[in-house]
Order: structure tokens, then sequence, then C-alpha cells
């Protein structure tokens, strides 16, 4: 494959499949907002999971949303190979 095209897995997905993500509710002290960008972050690629925070925006969530430690959605995520494009995004949905 050429080192300027992406390899695409699977179908693509439709907004309302994406927009399931909004749904997830959690079960412990961690903010319904920092639920769903987890759950998104771990079940959507890159592309989707950019889609996602247009949703995620639009339905008021809070992109600084905290666990029960007091960590964001970035502090959770830095450590991680390919957390640089996701932080990435987070950044330019913050405007």
């Amino acid at each position: 494959m050429r080192k300027d095209k992406k390899q695409v897995i699977g179908d693509e997905i439709g907004d309302d499949q994406i927009k399931l993500f909004l749904d997830f509710e959690p079960v412990d002290a961690t903010s319904p907002s920092l639920h769903k960008l987890i759950k998104a972050y771990r079940g959507l690629r890159i592309d989707d999971f950019e889609r996602f925070l247009g949703f995620f925006k639009a339905a008021g969530l809070d992109l600084d949303g905290k666990d029960e430690h007091g960590q964001t959605f970035v502090d959770l995520i830095k450590d991680q190979r390919n957390a640089d494009e996701y932080i990435e995004l987070v950044e330019k949905a913050r405007g």
C-alpha cells in the first residue's frame, strides 16, 4: 500500500451509529461526558471520533469532564501510542 493512503478496516459507519456513543452512562463517579469520550475513543476510528466530537459538542457535553480522581480525557489517554491524534482533535474541538 502506498504511504500516502490510509488503510481502512471495516465498513464506514453512519452518523446514527456514531451518535449511539452519546447514550453510554457511567456506573461510577466518572462524569457522563468523560465516560462518553472514553467509549468513543475505544470504539471509533480517528475519522469517526472527529465526527463524534461534533455531535458531542452539539449535545452540550463537557470536553473537560473528570473521573473520580480528577483526571480528564486527555490526562487518561496521553500515555497511549495513538493518543496525540485524538488529543489534537479534542483541542481543536475546544476552539
